[in-house]
């Protein structure tokens, strides 16, 4: 009996009723199985046959023999355990092999980190650290294609076996940020933005970004010849947005085709987080960050004195009902229950004396969804709460959404969300990787994930004796990642990859 418990507990909890109850009911009803374990005759189609037949499981426990009968049946089943290793466990995601490459590299990977934080570029700019990647990928012998929306680049790892396309992302641009943290490598980069000098930082963790999916290209290369099917490399510029007047970023790579030739079946991309704790991961199914579409109203009324109002069509009064009014949308409109929502006027402006009423206001905002469904709605609701509210007053609203930007809702397809849930455990330990409910900001790997199904995860970044409320927010100076963690994200990206194509073929 000590070898049907031992190799029962040895195989997945979830599968020990069903393997015992198939295996059983299979071995009964096969003939010579029936024979092997019962010593009953099922050649001859008698009516005392059919008799066991039927009396077989009910009386199992009704008699020494069927106690005897049990004990055999469970010892069968054990052997058949035994040998067949399918049943009894996995192989591992990563075979012992790359996990030895991936350690091997963990020094590299932050060596490139620190290079790329201390030289960072602005959106579309990206020219060393894409000349850096290309030069990268060129020397692991994978094909390199490079300005793929500006400085883009896409390498193409062709696998030994055929097999489905997996595409694995890295944004590479910085931010308009002045670096405050004390460190070797911060970045003491200056530039002009919107006319203003001001430092250039890796304020968002994109550093850590390119430096690991660098060090998963060196680890799936190795291994080339047993990966069935194509990875693509993409190192994406302008995630946080291109400069004014230009396109970029994942929506102008999907454009230029990054998704075709060869056809990509997924995508998978990740997200160092300075709020995270260190050597954890994250997830959300469904809708992970909201879209995020900008919008601008103009009320254009009729300009007068200030002390003769009536004279004129005041747009002042007209915005300031506005803008209360546009805040009933979120509270009196939306399933709350379900999504979130947001409406918010982050600008206004218009007048140029206190005694004079304007002939124009205008307004910038940011409109936030997680639900497709619901982001088409906060749109028609803004266009008709401007539009007849600035009428009621007898002034005009001339509404346009999005004015530069519209990323749609980052969703992560619930099949292939769960489907990677038990990878992302088995490289991570299970109590360290956390289902949390979606973030209000926004991130364009939606338009990869719009395309094809897509999985967005969290990396922890946080060192382990910072409390959360201590860690600084991204996009402020004090950003800090302990880049101890960054390991972690090799090992979830190559697994993920490796575990789709090892099962899709």
């Amino acid at each position: 009996m000590w070898s049907f418990v031992h190799i029962f507990f040895l195989i997945g909890f979830r599968n020990r009723f069903r393997v015992m109850i198939e295996w059983i009911w299979y071995y009964i009803t096969f003939k010579g199985g029936f024979r092997l374990i019962t010593g009953v005759n099922r050649g001859n189609d008698n009516k005392q046959n059919r008799q066991v037949n039927r009396s077989f499981i009910p009386n199992l426990y009704k008699s020494s023999e069927g106690i005897h009968m049990t004990r055999r049946i469970i010892y069968f089943i054990s052997l058949l355990l035994l040998f067949n290793s399918n049943l009894i466990a996995q192989s591992p995601v990563l075979s012992d092999g790359l996990e030895s490459l991936i350690a091997e590299i963990e020094e590299q990977v932050i060596e490139w980190r620190r290079d790329i934080h201390q030289h960072p570029e602005l959106g579309n700019q990206e020219f060393r650290t894409a000349a850096l990647v290309a030069e990268h990928l060129r020397s692991l012998g994978i094909e390199v294609e490079t300005e793929v929306a500006h400085t883009g680049v896409v390498g193409l790892l062709k696998g030994g076996k055929p097999g489905p396309v997996v595409l694995l992302r890295a944004d590479m641009d910085g931010l308009p940020v002045t670096e405050r943290v004390e460190l070797p490598f911060a970045s003491r980069v200056t530039t002009v933005f919107n006319g203003q000098e001001t430092g250039v930082m890796h304020a968002c963790g994109h550093d850590t970004h390119v430096a690991i999916l660098m060090g998963v290209a060196s680890v799936l290369a190795e291994a080339r010849d047993e990966i069935p099917g194509t990875i693509k490399f993409v190192f994406q510029p302008a995630e946080e947005g291109p400069p004014e007047g230009e396109e970029g970023g994942a929506d102008l790579m999907v454009k230029e085709g990054v998704l075709s030739n060869p056809d990509v079946d997924v995508a998978f991309a990740l997200h160092i987080s300075s709020k995270l704790e260190v050597n954890t991961i994250s997830y959300t199914p469904g809708g992970t960050y909201a879209s995020a579409d900008d919008f601008r109203i103009r009320v254009h009324g009729e300009q007068t004195h200030g002390a003769y109002p009536w004279n004129g069509t005041d747009p002042i009064v007209a915005s300031a009902h506005i803008i209360t009014a546009l805040q009933s949308i979120v509270s009196r409109e939306m399933q709350l229950t379900e999504n979130a929502a947001i409406v918010t006027v982050g600008m206004i402006r218009g007048g140029l004396r206190s005694n004079i009423i304007p002939e124009e206001v205008e307004m910038l905002g940011t409109i936030r969804a997680l639900d497709p469904a619901d982001r088409l709605k906060l749109h028609a609701s803004i266009r008709r709460i401007a539009e007849n509210t600035a009428r009621s007053f007898g002034a005009t609203a001339e509404v346009t959404i999005p004015v530069t930007t519209a990323y749609p809702v980052t969703y992560n397809d619930h099949d292939l969300t769960d489907f990677m849930v038990p990878v992302l455990q088995e490289v991570a330990g299970a109590d360290n990787v956390h289902h949390v409910k979606a973030e209000m900001g926004a991130e364009d790997f939606s338009f990869f994930a719009e395309i094809v199904p897509g999985f967005y995860i969290t990396l922890g970044g946080r060192p382990s004796d910072v409390a959360e409320e201590d860690a600084a927010d991204h996009h402020t100076p004090d950003f800090y990642i302990d880049d101890s963690g960054l390991i972690l994200g090799v090992r979830a990206m190559a697994a993920m990859a490796l575990h789709y194509m090892n099962t899709h073929p």
